[in-house]
């Protein structure tokens, strides 16, 4: 299934990174902001991502009802294995949590 998934910026990765630190439903992963650059996302900003690019910035509202519906829809658990599988060398901490 190809999603766009609801993601919030924990770091930008350097100061001339198009890297970010990105937070989905407790599974993070590096994710290219280079198609958002114009746009200057920071921490604590949420994206919506796919195949490891953020393709937009989105309200926290609606990236709140996003994840909410996931949950409703039970594609909670499809959405994190999207994620997980960005690629090995995306992993971030042991399992692709934090840490």
């Amino acid at each position: 299934m190809c999603l766009a998934i609801p993601g919030m910026i924990v770091e930008v990765l350097g100061e001339n990174s198009d890297l970010a630190l990105v937070d989905v439903l407790g599974v993070r992963r590096k994710v290219d902001l280079g198609l958002l650059l114009d746009e200057h996302p920071t921490a604590g900003d949420w994206v919506l991502i796919h195949v490891g690019f953020a393709m937009s910035k989105i309200s926290e509202a609606d990236a709140k009802d996003q994840l909410r519906l996931l949950t409703e829809l039970g594609e909670q658990q499809a959405a994190i294995e999207e994620v997980q599988g960005y690629g090995v060398d995306f992993l971030v901490g042991e399992n692709g949590r934090g840490g």
